[in-house]
C-alpha cells in the first residue's frame, strides 16, 4: 500500500500515477475468445495429445490459462454444460478470479434442435453468461455457395434459425451477439437487426472479417457500433496474389487496422462493450476476388468495391511475411500461438485504452 508521505511525494513530483503503476500493474480489460486458442483446443480434442502438447482440460482449464496472460475475460463455447456443478463451478472461479464469462453457442437448426439450444443457454446463465456470441455461418460466403439460390435459401433458413433462438434469450434475460462473420455486408447486417428488432439480439463485432467482403474495417464499425455489445477484437495483414489477396490475423499492433479509433467508436456506442482479442494462429487466407465464383452471391455489386479492396492490400506496406504454421510440429504450432496471444496482450498493456 502507498503510504500518505508516499503519496504526497508523489504528487507535489508529479509522478502519482507513476507510482501506482508501479505498485499495481494495469490490467487492460481484455478478454480472450476462445479461437485465440483454436490449435491447442484441436490438438487437445485427440485421443491422445501430441508430444509437447497439453489439452486446457475443460472450460475451468481453459480460464485458469487466460488468468496467466491477465485476461479480464474469456468467451468459451457452451456446448456440453448441462452438467449444473460445471456452470456454478465456472461462475465461482470466474467471479474469485475478477474474470468475465461469455458463452458462444450454435443456433437451433429447426424445432427440435430449440431443447438443446434452450438447455444451453440456461446452463450458461447459470455460469453468470449474459452475452453470447453465435454465426449466421460458420463457413465463408464465397466459399459455401455455388449459386444464388444456394444464397438465398441459407438466407431464409439463417432468418429461421434466428426466430428460433430470440425467444429463447429473451426468456432466459441473455443477449445473444451475431457476429459478422464473413457472411452479410453491412447493410444486410443491419437489415437483419432491424428486423428481429430485439434488445436479446446484438452484434459481436468482428474487426476483421468483413475485409473478405471487400469493405473497410472502420466502415463497418461505424456502422455496426451501435448494435455492439461485443467484440473480437484483432489486427489483419494482408498481400496480393494472383486471384485477389491473402488475409491473416497478426498480433494486435502488427496489422493495418486503427485499433485506437475502434476501440474510441465502440466504447463511444456502447460504454460497457467487451473487447475479446481473437488471434487465430494459422495460413494466411485466400480471398479470391478476382475468380468468377467469388462473386456468385453478391449480384451487381459496383466495380468501385474490388478496385478500393484492392488499393487498400496495396497500401499496405508490411514487408513482413504472413503468420503461417505450415511445415510446424504441432508443439511448435502451439509455442507459436501462445506467442501471439502474448504479445498481443503486451501491446494492449502499452498502447490500448480497453
Amino acid at each position: 500500500m502507498i503510504d500518505r508521505r508516499t503519496f504526497f511525494a508523489a504528487t507535489a513530483a508529479g509522478t502519482v500515477a507513476h507510482a501506482v503503476a508501479k505498485r499495481f500493474p494495469f490490467r487492460p480489460a481484455l478478454g480472450v475468445s476462445t479461437a485465440s486458442y483454436a490449435i491447442r483446443n484441436r490438438f487437445g480434442r485427440m485421443a491422445k495429445q501430441p508430444e509437447g502438447v497439453q489439452a486446457f482440460g475443460g472450460p475451468l482449464g481453459f480460464l485458469e490459462h487466460c488468468k496467466k496472460l491477465n485476461a479480464a475475460g474469456v468467451q468459451i463455447g457452451v456446448r456440453g454444460w448441462r452438467d449444473k456443478d460445471l456452470s456454478k463451478k465456472l461462475r465461482a472461479r470466474a467471479e474469485e478470479l475478477g474474470m468475465y464469462l461469455e458463452g458462444q453457442i450454435g443456433l437451433p437448426r429447426n424445432e427440435n434442435d430449440v431443447a438443446r439450444f434452450d438447455a444451453e443457454i440456461a446452463a450458461a446463465k447459470e455460469a453468470g453468461v449474459t452475452i453470447i456470441r453465435t454465426v449466421m455461418l460458420s463457413g465463408r460466403r464465397y466459399e459455401n455457395f455455388n449459386s444464388a439460390a444456394d444464397w438465398k435459401a441459407f438466407r431464409e433458413s439463417s432468418w429461421k434459425h434466428l426466430t428460433l433462438a430470440e425467444p429463447i434469450a429473451r426468456k432466459h434475460g441473455v443477449q445473444l451477439a451475431l457476429e459478422n462473420h464473413k457472411d452479410w455486408r453491412i447493410e444486410e447486417m443491419i437489415a437483419i437487426l432491424k428486423r428481429i428488432s430485439s434488445t436479446h439480439v446484438g452484434v459481436n463485432l468482428d474487426t476483421g472479417n468483413n475485409l473478405a467482403l471487400l469493405e473497410a474495417t472502420m466502415e463497418v464499425v461505424e456502422a455496426l457500433a451501435p448494435y455492439t455489445i461485443t467484440t473480437h477484437l484483432k489486427d489483419m495483414a494482408v498481400q496480393e496474389y494472383a486471384d485477389g489477396f491473402l488475409l491473416s490475423e497478426v498480433p494486435l499492433g502488427q496489422g493495418f487496422l486503427k485499433l485506437p479509433r475502434i476501440i474510441e467508436v465502440c466504447r463511444r456506442a456502447n460504454p460497457k462493450v467487451k473487447f475479446n482479442l481473437e488471434m487465430i494462429t494459422r495460413n494466411p487466407l485466400k480471398v479470391p476476388c478476382l475468380t468468377e465464383k467469388y462473386w456468385t452471391t453478391f449480384g451487381n455489386r459496383p466495380a468501385r468495391d474490388l478496385v478500393t479492396a484492392l488499393e487498400r492490400v496495396r497500401s499496405d506496406k508490411s514487408k513482413k511475411p504472413l503468420p503461417s504454421i505450415a511445415g510446424k510440429t504441432p508443439a511448435e504450432q502451439v509455442a507459436f500461438e501462445e506467442e501471439n496471444n502474448r504479445v498481443s496482450f503486451e501491446y494492449a498493456r502499452k498502447h490500448l485504452a480497453i
